[in-house]
Order: C-alpha cells, then structure tokens, then sequence
C-alpha cells in the first residue's frame, strides 16, 4: 500500500505532529471526500505501508522528526518554485526554503528529495523570462541535491464560481510558450545533473528529453526498499495507475490521507483550498493531533467506520518481490 501525504493539504508543514501520532498509534482514518459520513481505516504498519510520498512546500518541521519515520521508504515531493506573497502568501522567504531543501537532501539523501518547479503560470509579473531567470537561480542552488525537477503549466479549476486563472490575472501558458520554458528549463536542468519531467500534461515535450512524471511512483520505491513492488502475489506485476487522478497523470494507485480546506501556505492557484472561511476554522479547532483524522473526529453515532486493516481494499493489494526473479520477498 503506498500512502500519499498528502495532494489536499501540506502535512510537512501543518500537521506532521499529527502525522507522527499516527505512525506511533499504526493507523489512520480517511474521510471520502464525495460522501462524508463514510471513514476508512488503514493500517500503517511498515509491514503494511510499501511507501510514503511527502508532498510539501515547506517540510521545516518534520524534520526532527525523520527517525520515526525509519522503518518506511518515503520520499518528498518539494515545490519551490518562483512566486512572491502575491501569488504564495504564506511561505517563508524562498532562500530560506532553499536551505531548508538542502538541509533535507543532506539527511535523507538527494535520490529522495524531488524539486517541483509547479505550476508555471505567465502574467504581467511573471513572465517567461522571469520564470527562466528563477528556475535558473534555484537549479543551481539545488545542483547535488536532487535528482530531478518535475514541472507543470497551470489548468484552470472553477469551484463555485471562483476562477483559479483569474485568481491570479493570467490566460493560461499557450502552446509555443511552453514548447519555449520547455526547451530552456530542460538545458538548465540537465546542466545542472538534474532528470526533468512533466506532471499530468498531455504535451509531448520528449525532443526536449522530458518525460511524463509519475509523482507517485513504484520505481522509486523500488529502489528505496530495494524491492519490487507487485499487484499480483504469484508474479511480478507493475502497480496499477491510479484511475482516480486525471487522465494525463500517470501516477501509481495510493491512498490519499490529507483533507481538503487544512493548509495555509496561502496559494492562490491551489484546488484544495476552496474556501478560506472553512480553512480558518479548521485550522483554528478542528485539526486536533490527537485524532485518528486529520481534520475532525470520528463521530460513533454518525460515521460508518470501514476497517480496512487485514482486509485490503484494492490499492492496499501490493506484494514485494525480491529482485532475484519472482521468488516471493515479503506479503503484505
């Protein structure tokens, strides 16, 4: 089972205290966003959990913490990217997260730590050659200490009538502007020791040598665990995509564990921030460590508990293999 902390909400950041509850207490329990009174509890046992991916922007207070996290293969999805308060208006000085970045790859290893230069957005402020000139800057502060750089252009999402474009004044990135940051961030990458991909995007940027990105991804974990990861018990079978994320993502199936409205890092792109009235009184009483779910508590007399643990459901199915063929390395 891999588990992804999380796309809705910055656990670094905001609820890591929370999260070390939940690895020291061996399981959580998630809300379906579609249908609220039904809760599902997993398991978080290292013998259960195959992998976790950390998506942050800023992981400063998880890293104490890191030891309790040593029986896991884990990596972090980092976004770093070029915008001011205007656009990020809750993150430290992008310097500091520079170092902090750094400070991570340091500890856990550069093979670890994925940059993410994303969205790219173009307006007034933010033009190509801003975008460029940032990217420049931080590829080479972060030369050595990643591996990879995965980029995305931004989509418009509507919620409720709120227009994401507009939120932050752009029309999007045409095609021959991305083919144009493409090319250049693609040679400043690879100066720079650096793989670059793409994350959920249906252009083909291949003659630049970039990929499509799987940002939940088996292969790292593989390499991490020194295993391989299967669907199927009997033989080796890749992990499947995750149908539950758009059509161009590629990523492998996990089990989101975050909650939506719970993280004030304060993008002003973001689809899981929908509305900053809920946000507030999450974060002002609502997101209690103590709690099986990251946002509120399991109400007995409302919620249907699911218990997943020692009965799977279908993303919990994975097997590991050792690499010596299809000789059965360890169930799970």
């Amino acid at each position: 089972m891999i588990i992804s902390a999380s796309r809705r909400t910055d656990i670094p950041r905001f609820h890591s205290d929370w999260m070390l509850n939940r690895v020291r207490e061996g399981f959580v329990d998630v809300r379906n966003p579609m249908f609220p009174t039904q809760v599902s509890r997993y398991s978080l046992s290292p013998d259960v959990v195959d992998g976790i991916v950390f998506w942050t922007k800023d992981p400063a207070p998880m890293l104490s913490m890191l030891d309790a996290f040593s029986d896991y293969s884990y990596y972090f999805q980092f976004s770093l990217t070029s915008y001011g308060g205007d656009v990020e208006s809750g993150l430290r000085d992008k310097h500091d997260l520079i170092r902090t970045f750094k400070e991570l790859a340091g500890m856990i290893g550069p093979e670890r730590v994925m940059w993410r230069f994303d969205p790219i957005l173009l307006n007034g402020k933010y033009s190509p050659e801003y975008q460029l000139r940032a990217f420049n800057t931080i590829a080479t502060e972060l030369n050595g200490s990643t591996e990879k750089v995965t980029i995305s252009f931004i989509d418009e999402y509507n919620f409720g009538g709120r227009s994401i474009y507009r939120s932050v004044g752009t029309d999007g990135v045409a095609a021959e502007q991305q083919n144009f940051l493409a090319e250049q961030m693609a040679s400043i990458a690879h100066e720079n020791g650096m793989a670059i991909d793409t994350c959920a995007e249906a252009v083909d940027l291949e003659r630049y040598g970039i990929q499509h990105a799987r940002c939940v991804d088996s292969q790292v974990f593989e390499r991490i665990g020194g295993c391989r990861l299967s669907r199927l018990k009997t033989r080796y079978e890749e992990l499947a995509k995750d149908k539950a994320q758009r059509k161009e993502c590629c990523c492998i199936e996990s089990i989101d564990i975050g909650w939506p409205n719970t993280c004030a890092n304060g993008c002003r792109y973001c689809y899981a921030t929908t509305s900053l009235e809920e946000l507030a009184r999450n974060l002002a009483g609502l997101c209690d460590p103590a709690s099986s779910l990251l946002c509120g508590h399991v109400d007995p007399t409302v919620d249907r508990v699911k218990d997943h643990r020692g009965t799977g459901d279908t993303r919990d199915r994975s097997f590991r293999f050792g690499f010596g063929g299809d000789q059965l390395f360890q169930e799970v």
